[in-house]
């Protein structure tokens, strides 16, 4: 009998994939992904082994036309751990889950746990009788280990070998997604997908360097600048490992850290640039700037990935329906990516969201402003931060200008250990960079704001919620320069109002710039004065980097001037930090972003959240072993961003001198998902715009029928679009108060 593992139309099964091609070319995938962290043997018979369950009559039915749902993960997963103990074991929740995802190993969620999964009950009940063709077919090893090199902590090691777990499911899927994609491929008269066609890092670091020679090295701070550059990249040969990278707002870190990782990479034969942002409002400013720094080249070697579109949960993608899976699996010389994408992903349990995960080992990875990792899950990511660099062969560089205090010569609990610094004398730095003074001006009401913007021609003022600079800006509209920046505005959107702002800074026009925090990640503007809301001192520290950025004046003409707003209280855990902040205030007033001044504020923060750094998240590995991972358990309680968003495009140009017009981009894309082209382009190119909303604004705006879902035969309610262009304001962006406003027009029939 034939054993077949994809079918196609024709009855005579003539075109169709053999299950054992399908296997071992998984299993040889799968280990090539796993090479880099030693764990090569390990995938491959995981690979192997993922669809052994299709070794039977039923399944062989299937692809028939017999369309009953059979069971084809389990039968591999029993054989793993019956075979190599610890090690079977590892790798059956890869195995089990590679449709539906992770399970625990014990005490399910949602899923059947591992357990259940392979009792004898489960068998008796579940599964279909596995022929014994596959033992002639399909050639195991005789014993497996665990990584070469893998270094277990005992009070971790739980932890450890989670993450372990979901490495291997991500070879896996990966593997099992292009052997998939590439046999359907074929089938209609393709060659195989393309792999690793960027341009090599040896490429991007030549024409890094011909960029970095091309900028300015006199006046100004340009010189220091250069020195920073020179001495970070004379460390590349350095270990890999752990790294600091603390340079002041202006100290050019973002192309410094760049040009390290790529010279690092190619000292250590390591693969990629992973560059982490904080926020998805920079990451097309980010990626721009590497784009440019890399010329001819930049298109192709930078890929971005955010968390804005995911998949469904529950959908179980079969045969061709995993070739329309939209996630990119981070084969690219250059990433650029939001830390929720980064770190929720080295957490998650479903195929498409872990997928990526094994190219991650082997990189360099730079943690832009690292002092905005999440409170709430902060000891888990110091965690992975720490694992990635012990046992998956990454180097992570911690970059900003406001380190946070994460060592263990802190006192952060399992902090971090053997973090080397690449700026020459920090302190120093600081001294060299300051460029602003910083004060407290005490309570400021929304009237003796608006005085201040009157009497100041060019201004930023930053405060803490989207409705306070929303009646702020208001209070100001009819003055020269007058600008709002909200997140409720799409990146594109956003993007055309900050080019007014250079342009009116350069040009020495009146600039009135009213912004929420947004401004201060990693903007490239710079103000002779900044208000900003109390908020925690990082956030002020960022804050001051927006005024006299470039050194244009002296600074004591540079002021950055705190307040408390009687008007807006804060939410409550903003009124943590910035509780946090007036104590440090208290203690630092003469110079408060000194860099003792900073690891006061952070060792301040992490003891009034003494417990609540994630304590409860790494409980779930309290004496746990390889029979009992929580897998499921720690995707569903990782979860970097509380409040569920949910992202709206929002296609319209607001700069149009036709209201309603949509961006001829944002055009292109959507009529290229409802023509069924590639999903995950499309994607990309509407990540610009994007509004992120809550929840009970979504269903608000749905009720309205203000947005409504793109080929919702085909996606479902991934892609949905705004169809009220009322509702998008060219000063104010995305506005829900009245949803079912519509033009007179629309009313006519």
């Amino acid at each position: 009998m034939s054993f077949y593992a994809h079918s196609t139309g024709r009855l005579d099964k003539q075109d169709w994939q053999p299950l054992a091609s399908h296997l071992l070319a998984t299993g040889n995938r799968a280990s090539a992904n796993a090479a880099m962290f030693g764990a090569s043997a390990l995938a491959e018979a995981t690979g192997r082994l993922h669809d052994l369950g299709k070794y039977t009559h039923e399944f062989q039915r299937r692809l028939s036309g017999d369309f009953h749902r059979v069971d084809h993960a389990t039968w591999g997963a029993r054989i793993a751990k019956a075979r190599y103990g610890p090690p079977g074991t590892l790798i059956a929740y890869a195995i089990a889950g590679h449709h539906a995802g992770l399970a625990n190993g014990q005490h399910g969620h949602e899923r059947t746990p591992l357990s259940e999964r392979l009792s004898e009950e489960y068998r008796e009940a579940c599964l279909p009788k596995l022929l014994p063709d596959w033992e002639n077919e399909i050639p195991l090893p005789g014993k497996l280990e665990l990584p070469t090199g893998f270094k277990p902590l005992r009070p971790r090691v739980g932890f450890q070998f989670s993450l372990l777990a979901r490495m291997i499911f991500s070879c896996l899927v990966d593997a099992d997604y292009i052997d998939t994609e590439n046999f359907y491929r074929h089938v209609e008269g393709r060659g195989p997908r393309d792999e690793n066609t960027g341009p090599s890092l040896q490429v991007l670091r030549d024409r890094l360097d011909a960029h970095l020679a091309s900028l300015p090295k006199e006046g100004g701070i340009n010189p220091l600048r250069a020195r920073i550059l020179t001495h970070v990249r004379a460390q590349a040969a350095d270990a890999p490992g752990l790294f600091t990278l603390t340079v002041p707002t202006g100290g050019g870190k973002t192309l410094a850290s760049l040009a390290f990782a790529l010279d690092h990479a190619l000292a250590h034969g390591l693969r990629r640039v992973i560059y982490v942002v904080p926020f998805t409002s920079i990451i097309e400013q980010t990626a721009a700037v590497f784009r440019s720094a890399f010329g001819e080249y930049g298109q192709e070697a930078v890929l971005e990935h955010h968390s804005a579109y995911v998949d469904d949960p529950n959908s179980q993608p079969q045969a061709r329906e995993k070739r329309e899976r939209a996630m990119e699996n981070w084969d690219a010389p250059v990433v650029v990516t939001t830390s929720v994408q980064f770190f929720e992903s080295l957490a998650a349990d479903r195929p498409s969201r872990c997928r990526k995960l094994h190219n991650i080992a082997a990189s360099v990875v730079i943690l832009d402003e690292a002092q905005t990792l999440p409170l709430p899950l902060l000891r888990p990511c110091v965690q992975l931060i720490d694992e990635l660099a012990l046992n998956y062969r990454a180097s992570l560089v911690l970059c900003t200008a406001t380190q946070p205090a994460l060592g263990k010569v802190d006192g952060f609990p399992d902090g971090l250990e053997n973090v080397r610094e690449l700026a020459p004398d920090p302190r120093h730095l600081y001294e060299q960079l300051r460029r602003v003074s910083v004060r407290h001006a005490g309570e400021l009401d929304d009237a003796a704001l608006t005085k201040k913007l009157h009497a100041s021609e060019q201004a930023l003022c930053i405060v803490n919620n989207r409705q306070h600079a929303r009646t702020l800006f208001q209070s100001i509209a009819d003055l020269p320069g007058a600008l709002h920046l909200t997140t409720l505005m799409h990146a594109r959107h956003r993007s055309r109002v900050l080019d007014k702002v250079r342009s009116h800074l350069r040009d020495g026009e009146p600039c009135r710039l009213v912004s929420t925090s947004l401004v201060e990640a990693g903007v490239d503007v710079s103000f002779p004065t900044v208000l900003r809301a109390e908020a925690g001192l990082d956030s002020i520290a960022q804050a001051a980097g927006r005024c006299n950025r470039n050194g244009e004046r002296p600074a004591q003409d540079s002021q950055v001037l705190v307040f408390a707003s009687p008007d807006w209280k804060p939410p409550r855990e903003l009124e943590q930090f910035a509780g946090a902040f007036r104590a440090i205030e208290r203690r630092h007033r003469d110079d408060l972003l000194a860099l003792e001044a900073i690891k006061a504020y952070f060792q301040e923060i992490y003891w009034r959240k003494d417990g609540r750094l994630g304590d409860d998240v790494l409980a779930l590995f309290k004496g746990v072993g390889i029979e009992d991972l929580p897998l499921e358990s720690l995707a569903a309680r990782f979860r970097m961003i509380e409040t569920r968003m949910r992202p709206v495009i929002v296609p319209y140009d607001p700069f149009s001198d036709s209201p309603g017009k949509e961006d001829p981009a944002a055009d292109e894309a959507l009529k290229d998902l409802r023509d069924g082209k590639p999903v995950s382009a499309a994607a990309r190119k509407l990540q610009t715009f994007l509004v992120q909303v809550p929840e009970q604004a979504y269903q608000a705006l749905w009720q309205a029928g203000a947005i409504e879902p793109v080929a919702p035969e085909r996606y479902g309610e991934q892609f949905v679009r705004l169809v009220n262009a009322r509702l998008y304001d060219p000063r104010f962006g995305l506005h829900w108060e009245d949803p079912h406003v519509r033009d007179a027009e629309s009313n006519v029939w």
